[in-house]
């Protein structure tokens, strides 16, 4: 007994020293071995959110992101930030923020090349390129949201500047800032405006009141930082809930750049301040989220509008 003993426990050494002599000469070939962070950060991923059949002639491919990082990343343009067919690169992000971004951006296509797979590509320092197709055909992957949601839900219309023309869509317009070019450090006023075109039922408590619409506003390309300070037409956020209600502990203030539109129409503003010349693009998210048919889950119901800067 004692000799079975003893020859366990030496098998259990000898194993355990193999190991560790084994972790060592990993962890020397590869400095990555068992490390959580690689030293250019987690590798952002590029996401196929699904296609859209735009009932024009047209279908969109809805692309979003996934950044593990604790901080946003910027990739440029290029050989690490790149569509293909190129005909159709330079229209994605090169700013990524922390966490998940559903349906960032679309690429939209004749429907008589909706059959040629549009793929995106994605390199985070020297992690391995990863890429998604969009890609035409799957059931699955069918986005409708161009239709009511059970309970009438649907895209709100958002224009750029006060009175600009309002459009529905994942990328529904790009344009130029309105107020023409910036200066570094310059803080300059964004604005855009919305309405709710939902159709709801009148008898349905739920929608007593018109809904408000979250608005959110974001680097989408550019060289430098982009700062943003909330307008003082913006009410301050306080929390709802009393002390004693379990969801005061988890309600969260919004952001600088996030803010409401009380429904079921209106503008929203914020300042931005640019650290370093160059061409942006400032992209802005406008959701009905409060609907309870609405949310990125539902891959429903928001629009994403997009201002072009020239900063000197």
């Amino acid at each position: 007994m004692l000799t079975t003993k003893n020859f366990l426990t030496t098998a259990a050494s000898t194993l355990l020293a193999l190991f560790a002599i084994s972790l060592s000469a990993q962890s020397a070939d590869n400095g990555r071995f068992l490390s959580l962070t690689p030293p250019d950060g987690l590798p952002v991923i590029p996401v196929l959110e699904g296609w859209i059949d735009n009932q024009d002639g047209t279908t969109s491919f809805s692309f979003g992101i996934i950044n593990r990082n604790e901080e946003g990343m910027d990739i440029p343009l290029g050989e690490a930030n790149r569509i293909e067919p190129a005909r159709w690169d330079g229209i994605q992000p090169t700013y990524f923020p922390p966490g998940r971004t559903t349906g960032a951006f679309t690429v939209t296509v004749p429907n008589a090349e909706r059959e040629t797979d549009v793929w995106w590509y994605l390199k985070t320092g020297s992690n391995e390129e990863l890429k998604v197709p969009g890609r035409y055909g799957a059931s699955a992957y069918e986005l409708d949201f161009v239709r009511p949601r059970p309970q009438g839900a649907l895209q709100p219309l958002v224009g750029l500047g006060e009175d600009g023309d309002q459009l529905p869509g994942l990328y529904a317009q790009i344009g130029d800032y309105p107020g023409g070019a910036a200066s570094v450090g310059q803080r300059i006023e964004l604005v855009v405006n919305a309405s709710d075109p939902a159709e709801r039922d009148p008898t349905d408590p739920r929608f007593g009141e018109p809904l408000p619409m979250g608005v959110a506003f974001m680097k989408y390309q550019g060289p430098g930082d982009v700062e943003f300070t909330p307008h003082e037409s913006t009410p301050a956020a306080e929390n709802p809930y009393n002390e004693n209600d379990r969801r005061y502990n988890f309600w969260r203030a919004p952001a600088a750049n996030e803010l409401e539109i009380p429904g079921p129409a209106g503008t929203a503003r914020v300042y931005a301040t640019f650290s370093a010349p160059g061409d942006y693009i400032i992209s802005t998210k406008v959701d009905i989220h409060e609907a309870p048919d609405s949310s990125n889950g539902d891959q429903c119901c928001w629009t994403n509008v997009y201002q072009r800067i020239s900063v000197r």
